[in-house]
């Protein structure tokens, strides 16, 4: 992914439109670190995310970072779980996080799809089950634009919600969350993509 920065400045490429950059290609995780002890791994065509040895959380990252953009990803979670795709992550105190979750007892009304907000907690919550696939693949596009952030889950828009707390570059990311509650949690995505729109 490092031929990126010449599309970048390229001002017939942003005339047409940037194409769409795959992020993954289905089979390793190059182009990918990771932060923290979750374990981390492809299968099946997936990123797969699991609590590492003593429960150990952490976060997959992009190497490259990105302000404005489309991100396309289908994901599947082994609930009970606490994950999210992680956008203009900077540091673990600085990022948007677009959730995949079912915690009923703590958030009743924020389901997969809602936005949080590092040192804000949630911006945006999504409370319609019907959007969600608990038991299957669900597709999430997140669009960045400036201080527009919106989210949709599997064709409904969920989030749409103006905010400048985080402006800067930051990395796409994947999180699994710490706690027993979620020991045998399993995130997995796949089909991960992002278009830069600037």
């Amino acid at each position: 992914m490092r031929h990126l920065l010449p599309l970048l400045f390229c001002g017939a490429c942003l005339a047409q439109g940037l194409p769409w950059i795959p992020l993954f290609d289905g089979k390793t995780l190059n182009h990918w670190r990771s932060e923290g002890k979750a374990a981390w791994s492809v299968e099946d065509g997936a990123i797969t995310g699991r609590q590492g040895p003593g429960g150990g959380a952490g976060e997959l990252l992009t190497e490259d970072k990105w302000a404005d953009f489309e991100l396309e990803a289908e994901w599947k979670m082994r609930f009970p779980g606490n994950s999210g795709i992680w956008f203009r992550y900077v540091d673990s105190q600085s990022a948007y996080q677009a959730d995949i979750l079912d915690e009923p007892k703590s958030y009743p009304d924020a389901l997969s799809g809602s936005l949080y907000c590092m040192g804000k907690a949630f911006l945006a919550r999504n409370s319609d089950p019907s959007t969600v696939h608990k038991d299957d693949w669900n597709r999430m596009r997140i669009r960045a634009a400036g201080d527009l952030l919106v989210i949709a889950l599997n064709g409904k828009e969920v989030v749409r919600i103006n905010d400048g707390t985080f402006r800067a570059a930051g990395h796409i990311g994947i999180q699994v969350h710490a706690g027993k509650e979620f020991e045998n949690m399993e995130i997995r995505v796949r089909a991960i993509r992002l278009r830069p729109l600037q």
